[in-house]
């Protein structure tokens, strides 16, 4: 059986986080790997040949429930524990430490000064909406640590879709039934003992 590796935490630093790109690129690759095959991934865990090879069940079409391969429940809880878990781990420690640079002030803000002088531009202007209704629209630049905070905003409301449909497919093919956020909060527990 080939184990899946999850990706790599990337070096955590505000550059990182700021680099919208970047940032996006390891979420993608990391749920790619994990979450987007969760199918293959499953049913790699089974082991065909445990019965012995029964050449009458390429005769007919198997489309009952009893043709399905069990999944051995050792492999299963060794997936979620050695490959699921850290990778879903991994992306919460980036976005949590992001969501952290984006609450936190930003003295290297390139923008600033631009924003500033926009800002002052906007209250010394005049106003007349009769002559032009569109003059009082004043769209200021997004400070950085804004963007960065709508992005995390966005990424763990994926995350959240993302880990249910996973989860909906592990709990099928492994035969669970707890919710995706007890087992993972159970798999920090333990990892902390």
């Amino acid at each position: 059986m080939s184990q899946v590796s999850s990706t790599e935490a990337p070096a955590l630093t505000p550059r990182f986080c700021f680099d919208e790109r970047l940032l996006r690129d390891f979420l993608r690759l990391s749920r790619s790997t994990i979450d987007d095959s969760i199918t293959q991934n499953i049913n790699a865990l089974i082991t065909p040949a445990k019965e012995g090879f029964d050449p009458s069940s390429t005769a007919v079409r198997q489309t009952d429930s009893r043709s399905r391969r069990t999944i051995d429940p050792a492999a299963c809880q060794g997936f979620k524990e050695n490959v699921l878990f850290p990778s879903w781990q991994t992306r919460s420690d980036v976005l949590n430490y992001c969501a952290g640079v984006a609450t936190s002030p930003d003295p290297d803000d390139p923008d600033l000064i631009l924003r500033q002088t926009e800002s002052a531009q906007d209250r010394e202007r005049v106003v007349d909406e009769r002559l032009d209704p569109y003059s009082g629209r004043f769209f200021p630049r997004e400070a950085r640590t804004e963007s960065l905070a709508n992005l995390i905003r966005n990424e763990r409301t994926i995350e959240e879709i993302i880990r249910a449909r996973t989860w909906g497919m592990v709990s099928e093919k492994c035969s669970g039934s707890t919710p995706w956020q007890e087992a993972l909060d159970s798999w920090r527990h333990d990892r902390q003992k």
